[in-house]
């Protein structure tokens, strides 16, 4: 999408700003996220805080201020199996259940647990995600109580990752719950604010601690290794994420339109992967959808696709976009799945993706019709 006028403007106030925020992010930085959790329902202070530039140096950090092993679903986002590994740390793949994706199957999780503990593990930190990338949907309230409950019975701490909450198709007819209203003493919420609020080239993320003598301790290792890394957000990004987080009505506007014209643009995307025969859940939130392509395994045969690699090629190829495959996200290789974004439906200029957000019927816009027709046309050509 566009860059938000007013929040080019504030970014471009605070140009001169030529320092760094210290590590964990400044004082207004951390008061915004503060208050911008609060509004959601989760209270703290500030000093309970930390931000860096982007969800993956963040993500680093919490793993490495925690001990043990690291359990998520599976698929789950793409950075994270690398994360774990990349510190050398145990990580293992628990299935999600059948209604979404984002949090473990709360009995396969304790399976796991048991295993792992068995074969001298030390599972210790589990991630998941409510809202979740690359599913694109919205865990239900009485499985995110299961999943958290049977993680923390298991002495879990959990890493409940936001970033698409603001994205929810249809906010009014879903219910988010977050696993820090269950669980408030055993969650570390993380957000990376380009998932709505600020551009993705302006690096920026925040994380909310628990309030407990423990996770004091988590804080401040988590800052150290912020700083070790140099991991630090640039003034002026700075300043304009603090602005972001506290939801002017632009930012709240912006908010609203983009969540609308999602619901409409990824509902016929969906109805075009369904109409080749594959498979994927509704999409409820994001910029994408999760597409099992499974069905059409001898048609693709033919065309030489046998597995997600090859499957990722030839879809991106087609359609002239990254379809990133499910091998991508900690599914099996030989399982035919792949993320397929919805942002190049919208329009391939500013101006176009401008006039897209304005629509009130923004399918019947000639570029967006267009986008969509060639979209399904290669998902015809699979029946």
């Amino acid at each position: 999408m566009p860059v938000l006028p007013e929040l080019a403007a504030v970014l471009a106030a605070a140009s001169a700003r030529t320092r760094p925020e210290p590590p964990g992010g400044g004082p207004v930085l951390r008061e915004a996220a503060r208050g911008y959790w609060d509004r959601r329902g989760l209270h703290g202070a500030a000093g309970g805080i930390a931000a860096a530039p982007g969800a993956q140096p963040l993500l680093l950090a919490l793993i490495g201020a925690h001990g043990g092993d690291v359990l998520m679903p599976r698929p789950c986002p793409a950075a994270w199996m690398p994360q774990a590994r990349l510190l050398g740390r145990p990580a293992y793949h628990v299935p999600t259940p059948a209604e979404c994706g984002g949090i473990p199957d709360p009995y396969a999780l304790l399976e796991t647990v048991r295993r792992v503990r068995a074969e001298g593990g030390r599972p210790k930190l589990l991630l998941l995600s409510v809202v979740d990338d690359p599913t694109a949907t919205v865990a239900p309230p009485e499985l995110v109580r299961e999943a958290c409950e049977a993680a923390v019975d298991e002495g879990l701490h959990i890493i409940s990752d936001e970033t698409w909450r603001d994205t929810v198709h249809r906010p009014r007819d879903t219910v988010l719950l977050s696993p820090a209203e269950m669980c408030p003493d055993d969650v570390t919420v993380i957000a990376d604010l380009s998932g709505a609020l600020v551009p993705a080239a302006w690096p920026v993320a925040v994380a909310r601690f628990p309030d407990t003598p423990r996770a004091a301790v988590r804080h401040a290792r988590t800052l150290d290794i912020l700083t070790a890394l140099g991991a630090l957000v640039a003034g002026p990004v700075a300043h304009a994420a603090a602005h972001a987080l506290g939801e002017p009505d632009s930012v709240r506007d912006r908010i609203r339109r983009a969540a609308a014209l999602q619901t409409e643009v990824a509902a016929a995307a969906h109805r075009a992967v369904l109409g080749s025969g594959a498979l994927a859940r509704p999409p409820q939130a994001g910029r994408h959808l999760y597409a099992d392509l499974g069905p059409l395994r001898s048609r693709l045969a033919d065309l030489g696709v046998t597995d997600s690699m090859e499957l990722e090629e030839y879809l991106t190829d087609r359609l002239g976009a990254p379809a990133p495959g499910g091998h991508r996200f900690g599914d099996e290789l030989g399982a035919l799945r792949v993320r397929l974004g919805t942002g190049p439906l919208l329009g391939a200029t500013p101006q176009q993706q401008t006039e897209s957000l304005a629509a009130a019927k923004p399918l019947e816009l000639p570029h967006v019709a267009r986008a969509l027709d060639g979209f399904a046309a290669v998902f015809a050509e699979l029946r």
